[in-house]
C-alpha cells in the first residue's frame, strides 16, 4: 500500500528525484506548530458537530501534540516521499492512534490546510515586524533627543546645501518606519481571515461549522467564497510588497551610516560589535552589517517580483506553482527582521561626532541662502539676492575662504545693505534656529516633531 494520501490512483511509484523536487517539507516544515493548531481546531469542530466522536477528537487532540513535543526535542525524522509538513504529520497520528488519526481530514483538504497555515504564520510574523519596527523607532528617537542642538551639513544631490538639525535629519526615518508599520498594520486586515473548511475548493458536503473554527484560531472573518479561500495569495504578495518598501528604506539609511562612517565624512563612529576589519589591511573598520542591509534589498525585492509573477495567468483554483508562495516570504521575514534587530544595535552603539560636525558646517557654503534671505529683508528682490550672493561665494572659492571669513568691506562693496550683524545672521546654529515653520530643522520645530512621533511609538 502507497504511503502517498493520493497513492490508490496510481500505479506506479515516483522516482526518488521527482520526490525530492516535488516535496517542500524541507521548508514548510516550520509551519508545523500553525499545522497542528488548525487540525486541532478542525478536530474540536468536528466533534461539535458530531463528525467524528469525542474519543477520537482526544486521541487526534492529544496525538497532535505528542508530535509537537517529539519535533521539539528533535525526536522526529521527515520523510521526503510524504511530500509535505500535512501529510507527514497526518502519517506520523495514524502510526501513534490508529484509524482516529484518519479521521482528521474530515470536511477538509490540503488546499485549505496549507492556506490556514500561511494566514496563521503571516499574521504572527506581521505582528512581530510591527513590534520590532516600533523598537527600532523609539531608539532613532532616542537619539533625536540627544542631538536637536547638534548641527550638520543637509544635502541634496549628495552636494552640501544647508545646515539641519541632526536629529531632524534621522527623525526622517522614524517618519518612514510609521508608514511601514501603517502598511503592515493595515494588512492585517486582509491576513486574519480563515479559508478552513473551504476544502479542495468547492466546499464540502459534511455539516462543518467554520465561523466556529475561525473563533477557536482567533480569526477576525471567515472567506466568503471557497474559491477565493484557496487560491487567494494577495495577502502574501502585499506582505512582500510591505517587506520590501521597508527593506528600501533601511537601505537609505544604510547608505547613510555608511557614508557618514567614512573617513570623508567622520559624522559618525560605528561600534566594534557592528563593524568588520579587512584581511589584508590592518587599518580598515568596514560597515559591513549596513552594507549586508543595502545589499539583502535585492533578494527581498526579488522575492516580491517572483511571487508576482507566479500568480500571473493562473487559472482558479489551486495549482501546485502556489507552493512557490512559501520560500520567499519565509525568507523575507527572516531578512527583514534579523535587519531592524542589526539597526536597533547599530544605531544604539555608534557615536555622533558632534565636534567634527560643528566644525563641518563651518566650512562650507550651506549658509548661502540663509544670506539671500537675510537680502530680502532688506526689501531687495530674491533673484537680485541670489545673484549677489552667487558671486560672492565664486569669489569666496577663489579666495579660499567661506561667508562667515568675508570681511565686512567686502560685504558692503556687493551691496551695501549688508551690516555687521551679517556674521551672526550666517552662524550655523542661528541659521538652523530660524526655521521655525510645520515640519522644519529649528530646534523647536524638531521639539515640536519629536512629541508627534512619541505619540504614535509609545
Amino acid at each position: 500500500m502507497s504511503k502517498k494520501a493520493w497513492g490508490g490512483r496510481f500505479s506506479e511509484q515516483l522516482e526518488d528525484w521527482v520526490d525530492e523536487f516535488n516535496a517542500s517539507i524541507h521548508f514548510d516544515e516550520q509551519l508545523i506548530e500553525y499545522d497542528i493548531q488548525g487540525s486541532i481546531a478542525h478536530a474540536t469542530m468536528l466533534r461539535e458537530q458530531h463528525i467524528i466522536s469525542s474519543e477520537d477528537c482526544d486521541a487526534i487532540i492529544n496525538g497532535l501534540n505528542e508530535i509537537l513535543q517529539d519535533y521539539q526535542k528533535g525526536d522526529i525524522e521527515w520523510e521526503v516521499s510524504l511530500e509535505d509538513i500535512h501529510l507527514n504529520i497526518e502519517h506520523q497520528l495514524i502510526e501513534r492512534i490508529g484509524d482516529a488519526g484518519g479521521r482528521l481530514h474530515t470536511g477538509r483538504s490540503r488546499n485549505d490546510q496549507i492556506a490556514t497555515d500561511m494566514h496563521l504564520y503571516a499574521k504572527t510574523e506581521v505582528k512581530h515586524i510591527i513590534e520590532l519596527i516600533e523598537i527600532l523607532q523609539k531608539s532613532i528617537v532616542a537619539i533625536a533627543e540627544e542631538h536637536v542642538d547638534t548641527i550638520m551639513p543637509g544635502y541634496t544631490h549628495l552636494q552640501r546645501a544647508q545646515p539641519i538639525s541632526f536629529a531632524h535629519h534621522i527623525l526622517t526615518y522614524a517618519w518612514m518606519l510609521e508608514r511601514d508599520k501603517s502598511r503592515f498594520e493595515d494588512s492585517l486586515k486582509r491576513i486574519d481571515v480563515s479559508p478552513l473548511g473551504a476544502a479542495a475548493l468547492s466546499g464540502t458536503t459534511y455539516p462543518i461549522d467554520r465561523e466556529r473554527t475561525r473563533d477557536l484560531l482567533g480569526f477576525e472573518d471567515v472567506y466568503h467564497n471557497s474559491i477565493d479561500a484557496v487560491s487567494d495569495r494577495d495577502y502574501i504578495v502585499e506582505s512582500l510588497n510591505n517587506i520590501s518598501l521597508t527593506m528600501v528604506h533601511l537601505s537609505r539609511l544604510a547608505e547613510e551610516i555608511i557614508f557618514w562612517s567614512s573617513t570623508e565624512a567622520g559624522f559618525i563612529t560605528l561600534s566594534d560589535a557592528f563593524s568588520t576589519g579587512s584581511s589584508i589591511m590592518p587599518q580598515k573598520k568596514n560597515p559591513d552589517m549596513a552594507e549586508l542591509i543595502r545589499g539583502k534589498v535585492g533578494r527581498t525585492s526579488g522575492h516580491l517580483m517572483s511571487m508576482l509573477m507566479t500568480l500571473k495567468g493562473l487559472p482558479l483554483a489551486y495549482n501546485k506553482d502556489m507552493q512557490e508562495d512559501k520560500e520567499g516570504l519565509f525568507d523575507s521575514i527572516h531578512t527583514l527582521k534579523g535587519s531592524l534587530r542589526i539597526f536597533e544595535g547599530m544605531l544604539n552603539t555608534m557615536t555622533v561626532n558632534t565636534e567634527h560636525l560643528k566644525k563641518q558646517v563651518r566650512k562650507d557654503f550651506s549658509n548661502a541662502t540663509e544670506l539671500a534671505d537675510y537680502l530680502v529683508a532688506k526689501n531687495i528682490p530674491f533673484r537680485t539676492a541670489h545673484e549677489i550672493v552667487g558671486k560672492l561665494v565664486l569669489w569666496c572659492t577663489h579666495q579660499n575662504l567661506y561667508l562667515l571669513d568675508v570681511p565686512l568691506e567686502k560685504y558692503q562693496s556687493a551691496h551695501p545693505a549688508i551690516e555687521s550683524d551679517i556674521y551672526d545672521y550666517l552662524q550655523p546654529d542661528n541659521c538652523v534656529r530660524r526655521r521655525t515653520s510645520l515640519g522644519a530643522t529649528g530646534q523647536d520645530a524638531v521639539k515640536k516633531q519629536l512629541k508627534a512621533i512619541k505619540a504614535l511609538i509609545y
